[in-house]
């Protein structure tokens, strides 16, 4: 069982349960997905560096990425109809708490000047997102051979919409959260 996993099953979902004073385990909040997305921009019409990228996000999330392609043309952007612009993944079960607990634990640390991430990053059905600058802080994306730094977007979604027992939740996992004076 992977350890985040475990230390949720073991320890936060008994307290959480205790804390906020739900009778039914089953309203207790958790994870239910985590979704990563980024946009390929420039880099679409150098077919080798959207490989290597689509390669490097499916080494990230230990899944096969999902190509999103262009509903319609855009002569601006100078995009075709079905040409690929993003990736996406949804994920699920042991894959999204292996992930969220090399993103606490690995990744997040691994920013240049990080003071921790925004408290205030949910949205009204209780979600939170997050957005990471540089593909490269995962151990699995080698800087020096990446043709190009990409930005991810991660959502995570909880099976409440109540954005403090989320938070509360994000904050016992571990979730690196910035301190109050240090708030912008």
């Amino acid at each position: 069982m992977n350890r985040l996993k475990e230390k949720y099953t073991k320890e936060i979902l008994p307290k959480l349960t205790k804390e906020l004073g739900l009778a039914n385990i089953m309203a207790v909040p958790r994870i239910e997905k985590i979704s990563v997305n980024s946009g390929i921009g420039p880099f679409r019409e150098n077919k080798e560096a959207v490989e290597v990228f689509s390669e490097e996000m499916s080494n990230i999330t230990a899944q096969k990425v999902f190509a999103r392609k262009a509903r319609k043309s855009e002569a601006g952007f100078k995009i075709r109809k079905n040409d690929i612009v993003a990736f996406a993944v949804t994920l699920r079960g042991d894959r999204m708490w292996a992930f969220l607990d090399k993103l606490i634990s690995i990744a997040l640390p691994r920013v240049r000047d990080f003071r921790g991430i925004s408290e205030e990053s949910f949205d009204e059905n209780g979600n939170y997102s997050l957005g990471i600058k540089e593909h490269v802080i995962f151990p699995e994306v080698n800087p020096n051979t990446t043709k190009g730094i990409r930005s991810l977007q991660l959502t995570i979604v909880f099976n409440t919409k109540d954005v403090e027992q989320n938070r509360y939740l994000l904050k016992s996992l571990g979730m690196p959260f910035r301190k109050d004076d240090d708030q912008r």
